[in-house]
């Protein structure tokens, strides 16, 4: 069985528009995001940690700039946008300030998520701001954004977030309580499904029309959200969020009195995914070669510092995939180069806190992170 909510460790929530924004007046639905900073603050005290995904912008800042009422043109959707998330940050500032919480806004687009090297740099946020016990409020960057607000797809995002961030779990809040064998509003037979193992072509055809409102994603994007976490060592779970402490309903599994919900289960955890990824890619963009001390501390489990580099070869930017070769020219691992080759040929056989000296900037300590690395 997948457990619950309490198994997480670090996990991602997505906040649907239809649940943050009243559909009617467009103001905030204060009382409910109270809720939700309760919740947020039970699972810090308990020790995980928590990234919020929230949509919601354009929804929160349409009204302020009249424009209720009738169907949105593109550059009006961005205008909104520009206007609600400075009221949205504002009400998570607020909320979670109550609990002594400090809140972060990060703005992101998909492709944010896919560039490699805009992947570490935002990867690399996150992980200091849950290290500085701060709480990640991101959203789509909707006035620069164009495909992502025509699709309406923070499901995939907040997915794509999870695997930024090696979360083990998201958690896709939503005005439905899972996925159904047939769409419950169409057919009264329809049955909850409350566990995924894989998405087969079976379960992809279970998805129907996204509702009418502010909810744009359907459960079209809440599958494809699952394909890219489950791929990512990230299980999953869409439950109703409409009700108050929508996180702690599912503390419990439906027959303790939880919320019910369907659990779309990993295979592997979000490390091990991550490490398949490295192994299994097929072109490197060039390679390293360590000294002997550098070749032991790798077998050991350590990172490749850049003071075990004897040599780099080939051409390849920061995030790129790069070989680790040994004295006699073998490959022995490979993984994400935390620099770029030019950089790399300034730093190599150097300790790593001379690279501020070297470089100008002060980046990472490692050439390749031993969570970035697979030996081969």
């Amino acid at each position: 069985m997948n457990g619950t909510l309490l198994d997480a460790h670090r996990l991602v929530v997505k906040i649907g528009s239809a649940l943050l924004v009243d559909q009617g007046t467009g103001k905030i639905r204060l009382d409910w995001l109270d809720s939700l900073a309760d919740d947020v603050a039970a699972c810090r005290n308990r020790g995980q940690e928590v990234i919020l995904v929230s949509s919601g912008a354009i929804a929160a800042g349409r009204e302020h700039l009249g424009l209720v009422g009738r169907a949105l043109r593109l550059d009006e959707k961005q205008a909104a946008a520009a206007t609600g998330q400075i009221r949205l940050a504002h009400a998570y500032q607020e909320t979670l300030a109550r609990h002594g919480i400090t809140v972060a806004q990060i703005l992101l687009t998909l492709e944010d998520t896919e560039v490699r090297r805009r992947h570490l740099n935002g990867r690399s946020t996150l992980e200091t701001l849950l290290r500085l016990n701060a709480v990640p409020v991101i959203n789509e960057n909707d006035t620069v954004a164009t495909a992502e607000i025509r699709f309406g797809d923070n499901d995939r995002l907040a997915a794509r977030v999870a695997q930024m961030a090696s979360a083990d779990t998201l958690v896709l809040l939503s005005d439905i309580d899972g996925l159904y064998t047939a769409d419950p509003r169409r057919d009264p037979d329809a049955r909850l499904i409350p566990e995924v193992a894989e998405l087969t072509p079976e379960i992809e055809g279970m998805a129907g029309e996204p509702p009418p409102g502010y909810s744009s994603g359907g459960m079209v994007t809440k599958i494809a959200a699952a394909r890219i976490a489950m791929n990512a060592g990230c299980r999953m779970v869409i439950a109703k969020g409409k009700r108050l402490n929508p996180l702690a309903a599912l503390e419990r599994t439906p027959d303790q009195g939880g919320a019910p919900c369907t659990w779309f289960l990993a295979s592997a955890e979000p490390r091990t995914a991550r490490k398949r990824w490295i192994a299994g890619h097929l072109v490197v963009a060039g390679f390293v070669t360590v000294d002997d001390g550098a070749l032991a501390a790798l077998a050991r489990g350590s990172s490749l510092l850049p003071a075990g580099i004897v040599a780099v070869s080939g051409t390849f930017e920061r995030g790129d995939l790069i070989a680790v070769h040994s004295p006699d020219g073998r490959e022995v691992g490979r993984g994400l180069s935390a620099y770029s080759a030019d950089d790399a040929r300034l730093i190599m056989g150097h300790h790593s806190h001379d690279i501020a000296a070297i470089l100008g900037d002060s980046g990472r300590d490692e050439m390749i992170h031993r969570d970035n690395l697979v030996l081969t």
